[in-house]
């Protein structure tokens, strides 16, 4: 009888060390430890590589592949080609939409209902691509008569149904990073001649602001067309999270002035909260 209750208290610590310790052969649950230290490293970080992680904890880079990809079935880390990202840091402009949508995704849902206010039933308006775009047609479903035109791909897919009476895709190129169209921000008409157009409401997701700089993106391109879509508008929404205050990428499109509201989670900092002030732009917030 001893000696068989030995055996099993070996087996039991035998266990939860190799629980505590992690173990190469994708056995065991990730240990609590170096959970709590990965998701510090990755927050910290905002982009990390496997690599990186495996050299760090002195594991294999087979084990901190599964350990991301349990971090990131809890929704703690996104994974990503190669390595993972925080979900509360800016997303780079190079990841790919489906680590784009996941990225601060309670920010855009805020923005988005915020600018849905902005709405009116039975107008027009334009909205470009973008995963904080898409949130904005997601808290549209209550409008109804709307005329909207975008180069968002994915935004036919999201928007309800009912909201819309007509909604037009804009024609070009499509980027298969953003599933967007490039092109001008026109139509065709049926003899071939291009038909120009105009709408209430332009609502722009951008990748910075800067209170010297104004708007920017970081692709050529997709700057063009979210300038002439500001100029077609007879007032303007820049939609943009607060992870992107004081970032200045490639192409800067259009001054501060050139919109009505900025559109955000968190209030800026004095510089540039006093800078919109002075080109007369309104910041809309979430309410206490």
């Amino acid at each position: 009888m001893l000696i068989h209750a030995v055996s099993c208290y070996k087996r039991y610590v035998n266990t939860n060390q190799d629980f505590a310790t992690g173990s190469d052969d994708g056995s065991k649950s990730l240990p609590a430890g170096r959970k709590a230290d990965l998701i510090a490293v990755v927050t910290e970080k905002r982009q990390v590589t496997v690599a990186d992680l495996a050299d760090r904890f002195g594991v294999s880079v087979d084990t901190i592949r599964r350990d991301l990809d349990a971090l990131d079935a809890e929704g703690l880390v996104i994974r990503t080609h190669g390595g993972a990202v925080s979900p509360s840091a800016p997303a780079r402009p190079d990841s790919g939409i489906g680590v784009r949508r996941r990225v601060q995704a309670a920010a855009k849902e805020t923005i988005g209902a915020i600018a849905a206010g902005l709405v009116e039933d039975g107008s027009t308006i334009m909205i470009n691509a973008g995963t904080t775009a898409l949130a904005v047609a997601r808290h549209l479903k209550h409008h109804r008569g709307l005329t909207i035109a975008t180069n968002n791909v994915m935004l036919p897919a999201e928007i309800d149904a009912e909201a819309y009476r007509n909604l037009y895709v804009f024609g070009g190129t499509v980027r298969a990073n953003d599933l967007a169209t490039i092109g001008p921000v026109v139509f065709t008409g049926a003899a071939g001649e291009d038909i120009d157009v105009r709408c209430e409401l332009a609502l722009i997701a951008v990748g910075g602001i800067t209170s010297d700089a104004g708007y920017s993106t970081s692709n050529l391109a997709e700057a063009a067309m979210m300038r002439s879509m500001m100029t077609r508008a007879n007032r303007v929404g820049v939609l943009i999270d607060s992870t992107k205050f004081d970032r200045r990428l490639f192409a800067q499109f259009a001054p501060l002035s050139a919109a009505d509201y900025v559109i955000t989670d968190k209030a800026p900092d004095a510089d540039l909260s006093s800078a919109l002030a002075d080109a007369g732009v309104e910041i809309l917030l979430p309410s206490e």
